[in-house]
């Protein structure tokens, strides 16, 4: 599993940028029309899904719950396609769309943290990024009446910190990849991971 996601940082590196991005977008433009969110939101969705999935395909054959991944990376997908063909849904809707994806979400990467607690070094910032998902989420749900103002900061600040631990993660994987590749020799007497 170490190997999957050693090899395929990259992945996590462009989901954390394009995070970033969004989220950047939406607190740089907080006033923008629903019409303005809802694409942003979707090409976000879209490119965070097509992320995931390309990860979980990349590591079905040494990562046992690949699948998983799959299945968020799907959800993604969906939602985002599903906001670019509708996007004159209303607002409760568009909440209710990002609310259940960021607590989907959530939950495989705090499953995934829990599994990975052996095999990579801080894999508390997958965690930590899923029970932000999950807090955002079920924020989202228990408040939908927020303004529009309020919820592009809440969707903005969400992402960018997902963005930020997801960028952070990848360059960890990177640096256990490089340490561990045959091109980077360990040191002698380095204790494996």
């Amino acid at each position: 599993m170490r190997d999957a996601l050693t090899r395929n940082w990259w992945v996590f590196l462009v989901r954390g940028l394009c995070a970033i991005a969004f989220g950047v977008a939406a607190f740089a433009w907080p006033g923008l029309t629903i019409l303005v969110l809802v694409m942003l939101y979707a090409a976000h969705a879209l490119i965070d899904g097509v992320a995931a999935v390309a990860l979980a395909i990349g590591s079905r054959h040494q990562q046992e719950g690949w699948w998983a991944m799959l299945i968020v990376g799907i959800i993604g997908v969906f939602a985002g396609i599903g906001t670019f063909f509708w996007p004159d849904i209303t607002v409760s809707v568009l909440l209710a769309f990002v609310a259940l994806w960021c607590i989907a979400r959530g939950v495989f990467e705090i499953i995934a943290a829990i599994r990975l607690r052996k095999i990579i070094e801080n894999e508390w910032l997958l965690g930590l990024a899923g029970a932000a998902s999950v807090a955002f989420g079920v924020a989202l749900l228990a408040w939908p009446q927020a303004g529009l103002v309020t919820i592009a900061w809440l969707i903005g600040a969400n992402a960018v910190a997902l963005g930020i631990l997801s960028v952070t993660l990848a360059l960890r994987l990177k640096s256990l990849r490089d340490r561990h590749s045959p091109h980077h020799p360990a040191p002698p007497g380095a204790m494996p991971v």
